[in-house]
């Protein structure tokens, strides 16, 4: 790093410059690349172009250099300086200035060389950023810490973090395109929140020193978007970031994108065939409806099933298990199965333990698991069938949950009764447990109509298409500071 601060200085002392503003750059790389690649080994043009581009790989001889440039998306091209084309000045300058990593400018004819390489011969060639650190070594791999933490580092050496990042990107534009063609309206609904609500999950806390409140960042996008359907704006849904301060491991991130969708005059059923359209559309946009995960190849083209957790862990156990199972049975039904389960529990959360543990990692296939019990969801409808179970399902893809959906409760009376329990909880010490929301349960007032929501945690659904872990989807994860 000191001998390329000096070279910087030395520039800057000898008038030059090695961060200009603007570089005289007519063409990309990847326009160069499609415009000339007919030419033939060794065949010369009188076509000039400027390029510019990050020096990622340099060899020098006497009378001529070389050098590989690359530009944002990967695509890189050769630059030739030659003693006769450039000049004595300009070679020597190159070899005393350059170094990997560098942003520079070269403008000549373009040409392929002796052994089949499109180029750019140069006639002349400036500086357009001079890098102070070195790259990471291309062609040695980088620890999953050292891409994570420096992921603009990891961009310039690794194609596979430049391919997440516009796999991401085409799967946003997927998603979107799906719920505009069933008309589904983008809004955005508010980060900072008076009152957590939406899900089961620990919040961040932060104040608002223009009102003097403590607020905190949103935990999911539920509320408001219910309260646009009120509103009439019968399809909406919100991409957005949401918080929630609990653990990080390969599939868990405290910052991450959801998609929630709610349907006015829809139940379940309509936004499982949604989530549905929602993931073939970007199968198809990536390329692919058969999708190679640990768990096994999941066809994305075959039987999307609903299987009733109930029956899921009957037919697991070996034995019959229903919603009247006493807690002593599920927690013998747990030992017996090496489900560590936490005996403090209610009755309903060591069943949807032994569920979590026994059942989901073996389903591969697409699988809504239904009829769950009302502990679950509290923001599920009764189920309109049978008494102490609720409308919604989770899906299950290549053994992991891959979204949530349900038949919206909309009764104000019964909500109401939900999340007073809810903020009982979380006066009882539950840190994850809902408050109650007025704002919320007064748009309910109004009349709200039957609806049905989905929700989808876009990261888990692009480590689906890509086999990566959380933290590879995410361009900038959170991490634990530097020591």
């Amino acid at each position: 790093m000191r001998v390329r601060r000096a070279k910087r200085d030395r520039i800057l002392a000898d008038g030059g410059q090695a961060y200009p503003v603007q570089v005289p750059r007519t063409h990309s790389l990847a326009e160069v690349r499609r415009g000339w690649s007919h030419l033939d080994t060794g065949e010369e043009t009188t076509d000039v172009v400027a390029v510019a581009g990050r020096v990622v790989f340099v060899r020098t001889t006497g009378k001529l250099a070389f050098a590989t440039l690359q530009e944002g998306d990967g695509t890189r091209l050769q630059a030739m300086l030659s003693l006769a084309e450039v000049g004595e000045e300009a070679l020597e300058a190159w070899k005393a200035d350059v170094d990997l990593g560098d942003h520079v400018w070269v403008e000549g004819r373009v040409v392929s060389s002796r052994r089949g390489e499109l180029s750019v011969m140069a006639s002349r060639w400036g500086m357009a950023s001079k890098a102070l650190r070195p790259l990471p070594v291309l062609h040695k791999e980088l620890s999953e810490e050292s891409r994570v933490r420096q992921r603009y580092a990891d961009l310039v050496v690794r194609q596979e973090a430049r391919d997440m990042v516009r796999t991401k990107a085409a799967t946003l534009r997927a998603l979107r395109r799906v719920l505009e063609e069933q008309g589904f309206l983008e809004v955005e609904t508010p980060v900072l929140q008076l009152v957590h609500g939406g899900a089961a999950a620990r919040p961040f806390r932060t104040h608002m020193n223009a009102f003097d409140q403590d607020m905190v960042l949103r935990i999911a996008l539920e509320l408001p978007l219910k309260k646009a359907v009120v509103g009439g704006v019968d399809r909406v849904y919100e991409m957005g970031r949401i918080f929630r301060n609990e653990g990080v491991d390969a599939t868990h991130s405290p910052e991450f994108t959801m998609l929630e969708a709610y349907q006015a005059w829809g139940d379940q059923h309509t936004v499982g065939a949604l989530v549905r359209d929602l993931y073939l559309g970007v199968a198809d946009a990536l390329g692919a409806r058969r999708v190679q995960t640990p768990a096994g190849v999941v066809d994305l083209d075959g039987e999307w099933r609903w299987l009733p957790v109930y029956d899921a862990v009957s037919e697991t156990v070996g034995e019959p298990v229903t919603l009247e199972t006493p807690k002593e049975r599920l927690l013998e039904l747990a030992a017996r199965h090496g489900v560590e389960v936490d005996p403090t529990l209610e009755k309903d959360r060591v069943f949807l333990e032994l569920l979590g543990e026994l059942v989901e990692p073996g389903l591969v296939q697409p699988t809504f698991l239904c009829d769950y019990p009302a502990v679950a969801q509290p923001l599920a409808r009764p189920h309109r069938s049978v008494p102490g179970l609720i409308e919604a399902w989770d899906l299950i893809i290549g053994g992991v949950e891959r979204g949530t959906g349900f038949s919206e409760l909309v009764d104000p009376v019964l909500q109401r009764q939900v999340l007073t329990d809810q903020s009982l909880r979380a006066a009882g010490g539950d840190p994850e447990a809902m408050e109650l929301d007025e704002d919320f349960l007064r748009a309910l007032e109004y009349g709200a109509p039957p609806m049905g929501g989905l929700g989808v945690g876009i990261d888990r659904l692009v480590m689906l298409f890509t086999g990566a872990n959380i933290r590879e989807t995410i361009l900038f994860p959170h991490l634990k500071p530097e020591v």
